[in-house]
């Protein structure tokens, strides 16, 4: 199908409004493999967003930072606002946007594991081959639950991230503990869908599930972790505390001191208005930030906390602007797994920037290809017919993502695709074309070759849209 002249992008920017106009190609897409009737969307590229002009990339640092514009060098990631535009800052002081895979790791799967050794040879083969082709599409990072021992042993490490689960973890204990009376909600497996941050043992949990990460504290190549994923935020926390939980529970008594202290002792469930709901999802999700950073802090000071992942839909944290200003307080990045829409919403981008003063870093996203051959029956991603529609929508959606200035980077899910025959695998990842390669290690290079082009373009395009917001 031909190319069409798109509409008008709008760009909600601290100056006001532009428009930002070029072409579009067509991709059908539907939410699963299930529903019927495919729809059609538009597509912006590289090749196709007039005005601009593709560059030779900087030379970057053995970090992979722009070796331009250098900053304060400290040994270590941090993040810096430079003229409007948030950065990561590299060990060396140049500034770093970090374009990772999540799950970096060979599949567990007996195929999955006799193809690589088929392929590599061995893990170290397979990391060294594997690294040098996701650099040479683009990339310069691994995300969460990546192999990173293996990263941190190689010669010359992709910038990776480490994801800990305290209150997941936590979680799983409780379970254990009641048992099958441990009523559970949402995929998480949370009580009335509840992390349990006011109890007393999951402070003493804390320092357990976090103590492993001393190790880490002088890598220069780490660039921070991740606690826990997709913990459940909701705006009715109050209501949930106090209509489900035993009211000798540790966060019924929270919930109803709270309130008390709020209202008086005579208020009930029926007084609580919206207000006062953001307010306590502040004061909840305080609690967990609270107890976590300082444990974090005092073990390893010198790498950034990316925060707890929040997720795009149904989790309600992502339009309340209490819980974003109580991340900005203790998150260096606000990490968001970006599901269900067919690309970033510039008004709301701008929001999580505005509330939170801190930068963001989309660490899940992907869509899944038709022509895999895999059913594409699981997951959050958009269906596409091909492959080629993969790297549409990937050139896309990290235009939207570069036109922000609070954007630092971005984290495709995932590697690899699923093996529908590991059955040990939760059940969101079991069938679905979510990864840069398939099962047996084979690239998926018409995907590929978009990440290629709008990777290696990150930089320019990021100075290209800035000089149109000032223009």
């Amino acid at each position: 199908m031909k190319a069409i002249t798109i509409l008008i992008l709008w760009f909600l920017g601290g100056t006001g409004l532009f428009a930002q106009t070029g072409k579009t190609l067509p991709v059908k897409a539907r939410e699963n493999s299930i529903v019927e009737n495919w729809e059609t969307y538009q597509a912006l590229t590289v090749d196709n967003l007039k005005g601009f002009k593709k560059k030779k990339e900087p030379a970057l640092s053995a970090f992979g930072g722009y070796k331009v514009n250098r900053q304060e060098a400290t040994g270590f990631f941090r993040t810096q606002q430079i003229d409007g535009r948030w950065w990561i800052i590299d060990p060396e002081g140049y500034p770093f946007h970090h374009r990772a895979v999540v799950a970096y790791e060979p599949g567990r799967s007996e195929k999955q594991q006799q193809a690589m050794t088929e392929k590599f040879g061995t893990r170290a083969g397979w990391l060294e081959a594997e690294t040098k082709m996701l650099r040479s599409y683009g990339f310069n990072g691994a995300g969460a639950w990546s192999a990173v021992e293996d990263i941190r042993n190689s010669e010359s490490p992709l910038v990776y991230t480490v994801i800990v689960n305290p209150m997941g973890s936590y979680n799983r204990e409780q379970k254990k503990r009641y048992g099958g009376s441990y009523l559970v909600a949402g995929w998480q497996g949370f009580r009335f869908d509840l992390p349990m941050v006011f109890d007393k043992e999951f402070d003493a949990h804390i320092e357990r599930s976090l103590a492993p990460l001393a190790t880490y504290k002088e890598d220069p190549y780490l660039l921070g972790y991740f606690t826990d994923n997709e913990l459940p935020w909701y705006t009715d926390a109050l209501d949930r505390h106090l209509l489900y939980l035993a009211k000798d529970e540790a966060g019924y008594l929270a919930a109803r001191a709270w309130l008390d202290e709020r209202k008086g002792t005579e208020a009930t469930v029926e007084d609580i208005t919206e207000e006062d709901r953001l307010a306590f999802s502040a004061f909840f999700f305080e609690t967990y930030m609270q107890k976590v950073t300082s444990v974090l802090r005092r073990i390893d000071p010198n790498h950034l906390y990316l925060g707890c992942r929040f997720n795009q839909e149904p989790r309600q944290e992502l339009t309340n602007p209490a819980i974003f200003r109580v991340a900005g307080q203790y998150m260096d990045i606000i990490s968001i797994n970006h599901y269900r829409k067919w690309e970033p919403d510039q008004k709301q981008l701008q929001e999580w920037g505005e509330w939170s003063g801190r930068p963001f870093l989309i660490t899940e996203w992907y869509v899944k290809g038709e022509d895999s051959g895999l059913p594409n029956a699981t997951g959050a991603g958009w269906n596409v017919e091909t492959q080629n529609d993969r790297g549409l929508f990937y050139e896309n959606f990290t235009l939207g993502l570069l036109r922000s200035p609070y954007s630092v980077g971005w984290h495709w899910f995932r590697y690899q695709d699923n093996d529908p025959e590991d059955l040990s695998t939760d059940p969101s990842n079991r069938d679905s074309n979510k990864g840069v390669v398939d099962r047996d290690y084979t690239p998926w290079t018409d995907l590929l070759n978009h990440t290629r082009t709008i990777n290696s373009q990150a930089y320019h395009l990021m100075h290209f849209f800035d000089t149109q917001k000032r223009n």
